[in-house]
């Protein structure tokens, strides 16, 4: 079950899309140390030195329509809810939500789970949670008719809706994540079932890999639960009483459970008598609900305040960093792996598909990492104040002006400017046309920052037409030489524009043995974080910053140096 695709690990997705460039986001689906691929909700803020935000999250339980199409539609919306209540929102009526309806019309029985499924999304539940759909869209079309011989045959896809939730959040840096922690001493995991014991298999993951509809679909029976839910879990956020958080859903509390001690690289023991009779629904149903992560000694408190919202709240067993996952039913240990052992088979499909389309060595070589429980994660040990204000000595003197330097497909500027700007500098929107022109010299500037994105579109290169453009044009050429020959003067190149610069070694002194850039040996755009130490050293950019370590953001697809 856990190599299902809709519950394996999606990395080999994720990490071909560049989710850091803009500089704003704050929550990616990359959560912890190691980076493991389980977040909740997407958040970005509002400014580049804001806490606010906004968040987007989304829901779908297409395989309930099968079952009960109407039940599909409500938890579609009450998913996209329990996940978006991982970032802090100020109140549930602040979420808007856009629905992408997916059917056969023209079949008569998917016009009416249709029609049902829209009544019952739009015409009911979303008013009784005071929610509103202002956006959407729809694709009607999902059958195929062919004619093989004198037989006309045809093909329908059945009714799915997907609901993504959008809210502005007031704090982008209290948002919750799954991964367990071990830094903040003894801690328990507390269980919040909305529904209420039913423990409902019909069109789960369990269901699915025996090739069974598992009888009843789950629902959303008490769409006034639901807003309590909300309502405490933003309560409990507020208060910080929360070290981790992670809504139930495709593949039931067992993977939620196992999702968290992932992204912690934790073990835990866990008691589920009290959520029902029989284990295997316990484990495995998809109902609506939540695991949280607290501290020992507020278990009670919250276990009360959200038995007093009327919510069923169960204590699981408590975290340990043992490795081991341990469930236990009624006093009998039902289930044990260590959490290296689930962790690889769940990340094996995302594996399997990886070494398909990438260098396979390569793909390999991150599944073997998996094993090594010994490794530290990302660090974050700056050997800096991080909130000293490297400008502060400096602002009664003149700005220096830095030319914050862009070509055509280039998207890095923005926040180039913007950090430029915050260590005292005045950063000057330069675009290399105006220097082609003749309209702007970089004579005027102390500095020159070359910014990342995909220049021209990378079809010539990463950086290289850049490069050339300045290379075969007398005056720019000129204009380059006299710049970078000048030792009062600073170049600094990211992504495109570091690629740029090493091609333009020819007019750069001491640049003769740069490195060339080629394409990664993954053979394909990767987009990660990754451990950088800081040692010693003599650079305009770096002092200061010795014996650092650091999670520094790279996504490029070529890469390499040579």
């Amino acid at each position: 079950m856990l190599q299902l695709p809709g519950v394996a690990s999606k990395s080999f997705l994720i990490t071909i899309g560049d989710r850091s460039i803009g500089g704003h986001v704050a929550r990616d689906q990359m959560v912890g140390p190691w980076q493991v691929p389980v977040a909740d909700v997407a958040v970005t803020t509002t400014g580049f030195d804001s806490i606010t935000g906004e968040a987007m999250a989304m829901g779908e339980r297409a395989p309930l329509a099968l079952l009960d199409a109407p039940a599909s539609g409500r938890m579609a919306v009450a998913e996209a809810i329990t996940n978006i209540a991982a970032a802090r929102i100020c109140k549930m009526e602040d979420i808007r939500l856009s629905a992408n309806w997916m059917a056969a019309c023209g079949d008569e029985r998917e016009d009416a789970r249709l029609f049902n499924t829209v009544r019952a999304v739009g015409a009911e539940l979303c008013p009784a949670l005071g929610l509103a759909i202002p956006v959407g869209k729809d694709s009607l079309s999902m059958q195929s008719r062919w004619q093989d011989g004198d037989e006309e045959k045809r093909m329908t896809a059945p009714l799915s809706l997907v609901v993504t939730a959008f809210s502005p959040v007031t704090d982008a840096d209290a948002t919750l994540t799954p991964q367990l922690r071990l830094d903040a001493g003894p801690s328990v995991l507390i269980a919040i079932d909305l529904g209420d014991g039913k423990n409902r298999l019909g069109g789960s993951a369990l269901a699915q890999v025996y090739n069974e509809s598992g009888g009843a679909s789950p629902d959303l029976d008490a769409p006034e639960k639901l807003k309590k839910f909300f309502a405490a879990i933003q309560m409990l956020a507020a208060e910080k009483r929360l070290l981790a958080y992670h809504d139930r859903s495709d593949g039931g509390l067992f993977v939620s459970l196992c999702e968290m001690a992932f992204a912690g690289h934790a073990g835990f023991s866990v008691e589920l008598h009290a959520l029902g009779n029989d284990a295997l629904a316990v484990l495995f149903a998809e109902e609506l609900g939540a695991v949280i992560q607290v501290k020992t000694d507020e278990q009670d408190t919250i276990l009360n305040k959200l038995r007093a919202a009327n919510l069923s709240a169960y204590a699981l067993g408590a975290v340990n960093d043992s490795q081991q996952l341990e469930f236990h039913h009624g006093g009998q240990c039902v289930f044990s792996s260590t959490r290296v052992d689930l962790h690889k088979t769940w990340a094996e499909t995302s594996y399997r598909m990886a070494a398909l389309r990438d260098e396979p060595g390569c793909a390999a070589q991150e599944f073997a990492s998996i094993d090594d429980v010994d490794d530290p994660g990302l660090p974050a040990q700056p050997s800096f104040d991080l909130q000293e204000d490297p400008a502060a000595p400096y602002l009664n003197l003149s700005r220096p002006k830095v030319a914050i330097l862009r070509e055509q497909g280039v998207n890095g500027h923005l926040e180039m400017a913007w950090a430029f700007t915050a260590a005292g500098f005045d950063a000057v929107d330069v675009h290399m046309s105006e220097i082609l022109s003749g309209a702007v010299s970089l004579d005027a500037f102390q500095g020159l920052a070359a910014c990342g994105g995909f220049s021209y579109g990378d079809v010539l290169g990463a950086g290289q037409g850049w490069a050339k453009s300045i290379l075969f044009h007398e005056a720019a050429r000129a204009d380059f030489s006299r710049f970078l020959n000048n030792p009062d003067r600073f170049a600094l190149g990211v992504c495109n524009g570091c690629q740029m610069l090493s091609a333009l070694r020819d007019i750069i002194p001491g640049a003769e043995h740069w490195p060339r850039f080629l394409r990664n040996t993954s053979e394909q755009f990767e987009a990660r974080l990754v451990a950088v130490d800081i040692p010693e050293n003599n650079s305009l950019f770096l002092n200061g910053m010795a014996g650092s370590k650091l999670p520094v953001v790279v996504a490029h697809g070529e890469g390499r140096f040579a």
